[in-house]
């Protein structure tokens, strides 16, 4: 072969751009043709479309692969050419990208959580509760042991018993021990109390507020033994003479119940004292009731009450 110019002799020469200069038109370079492309005559020609270029044969194209699987090509879906309507898209294969958003449960979003902190605050407001509760106890405790762990009894008037009349069983004997005012049965606005010192009771405690009409006790005693003329006992305080309604089985006794101040005391602590009275009882059950009644005198503290069979005074 004859030796010529083939235009560029390596591809960096190869500029396809040399017709703009007075060097490139001076070795035939030449502006792009319809479809010859830049360079210069006789130039191996290196442009080629996407896909055109084969060596040895067709290019095969790669197989796509998604989830781990090879997805075959379809026929006519080489490099260069538009894919059939039987192409599916990756996501109909198994192990494919999801094409749908799963919602997201109400209540479970990212907003705050009010539901917990309404939970908590309940919760901090039933501790502070609990915890003033227990000082208060504890406050309460400490003072009982201040006052050698001995509850304080009642000071004043407390409300009056609705249950039934106390009863109690005579001996063989037909006496009956005496009984606490407290244990009887409250009528009219009588009530206990213990702030004045000196009733037998237990823990001192009497009953007072006998100054109202119908204000009084009433007791049950079963077991008398016979009919006849009992002693009835009343322990009291009174700081001058007074004098009481005695019934008996629904029956006024024929005198007053004589409560006079005996010790002639003005003090009421030092003015506890006893009197009696001599009704006629009969055999069984009888019913015995001390109240304040229209023309009696009642200002007296009632501490205890029993009963012997015949005549008796408080030394006998």
């Amino acid at each position: 072969m004859t030796p010529g110019d083939n235009g560029a002799s390596t591809p960096e020469d190869d500029d396809p751009f040399g017709y703009l200069y007075a060097d490139g038109q001076a070795r035939g370079a030449q502006p792009p043709s319809g479809g010859g492309g830049y360079g210069y005559p006789h130039q191996v020609s290196r442009v080629r479309s996407v896909g055109e270029r084969t060596y040895g044969g067709q290019q095969q194209a790669p197989q796509p692969q998604y989830g781990g699987q090879t997805i075959p090509q379809q026929p006519g879906t080489g490099y260069g050419q538009q894919p059939n309507a039987a192409y599916q898209a990756p996501e109909t294969f198994p192990g494919g990208a999801p094409t749908t958003r799963t919602p997201t449960p109400a209540g479970r979003g990212r907003g705050p959580n009010t539901k917990g902190l309404l939970i908590g605050a309940v919760a901090v407001v039933a501790a502070v509760v609990i915890g003033i509760s227990v000082a208060m106890m504890n406050g309460n405790g400490d003072d009982n042991k201040a006052n050698g762990g001995a509850s304080t009894p009642p000071a004043q008037s407390q409300t009056a018993s609705a249950s039934p009349s106390s009863t109690s069983s005579a001996s063989s004997t037909g006496d009956i021990p005496p009984i606490d005012a407290k244990a009887l049965r409250l009528d009219g606005g009588a009530s206990l109390a213990s702030d004045v010192k000196g009733a037998q009771a237990e823990g001192g405690i009497y009953v007072t507020n006998f100054n109202q009409t119908g204000a009084g006790v009433t007791w049950t005693v079963d077991g008398i033994p016979s009919d006849g003329l009992y002693t009835v006992f009343a322990h009291y305080s009174a700081t001058q003479d007074e004098s009481m309604t005695l019934t008996i089985n629904g029956k006024e006794f024929g005198s007053k119940f004589p409560l006079n101040n005996y010790t002639h005391q003005s003090d009421p602590a030092n003015a506890w004292t006893t009197s009696y009275t001599y009704p006629t009882l009969t055999k069984g059950t009888n019913t015995i009731s001390l109240s304040c009644q229209s023309g009696d005198s009642c200002d007296i503290l009632l501490d205890q009450l029993w009963v012997k069979q015949g005549k008796h005074t408080n030394k006998s």
